[in-house]
């Protein structure tokens, strides 16, 4: 009996098949699609992104002339809405708060001044000069170098502050009835950053 694979001499070799292996059919990209693609996935991070910074960050327009030269009409600035979270209000703070008055749409109306008195702080406004707790600042950031007007001696209250703008000669702040002290559940948020215009970008003091 013979089988199929038994070798039948000594100098016959076995014939094989040789086994041809599958070419992979890659299918081609089209360059198109695959910048369609990153440029979504550009989108998306830079939307995570600017998320993030707005859970900390709230950017804001300055429209009036109450805190020159330190600020202008259409500087675009950014508040830290955390600020106070993590730390407490200091003197010279620039702030934006929502005050007693009312905008054209009959809301509340944000205004935005620097932090002269904290709470416990006596203040007085003489001599075109203000006084903290009996002293006279030296306040280089007032526009004109003064502060026209005066007022009695008043003691800020606790979890209240009293602000100013730095164009004291035009600027509502806590000198009048209307504004008056600030209490903290109003501050909105800390200036901490001037992104336009680009001629005056960085930090604000």
């Amino acid at each position: 009996m013979r089988y199929e694979n038994e070798i039948v001499g000594a100098n016959q070799e076995p014939e094989w098949e040789p086994i041809t292996p599958k070419k992979r059919k890659y299918k081609k990209r089209n360059p198109a699609h695959r910048a369609s693609l990153l440029l979504l996935r550009d989108i998306a991070i830079a939307v995570a992104v600017l998320v993030l910074i707005l859970q900390f960050y709230k950017p804001t327009i300055v429209f009036e002339h109450s805190m020159e030269d330190t600020l202008h009409p259409e500087d675009y600035v950014f508040l830290s809405k955390r600020a106070y979270s993590f730390g407490e209000v200091s003197f010279g703070d620039i702030v934006v708060f929502e005050s007693k008055l009312l905008d054209e749409r009959g809301g509340q109306k944000s205004l935005i001044k620097r932090v002269i008195g904290l709470p416990g702080d006596t203040i007085e406004v003489k001599d075109e000069a203000v006084y903290r707790n009996g002293v006279r600042l030296s306040e280089p950031y007032v526009k004109s170098g003064v502060t026209p007007g005066a007022t009695a001696m008043v003691t800020v209250p606790e979890g209240e502050f009293y602000v100013l703008g730095d164009n004291r000669q035009v600027s509502m702040d806590s000198r009048t009835s209307e504004v008056g002290f600030v209490p903290m559940d109003k501050i909105l948020g800390k200036v901490v950053f001037r992104l336009f215009p680009l001629s005056t970008i960085g930090t604000v003091r």
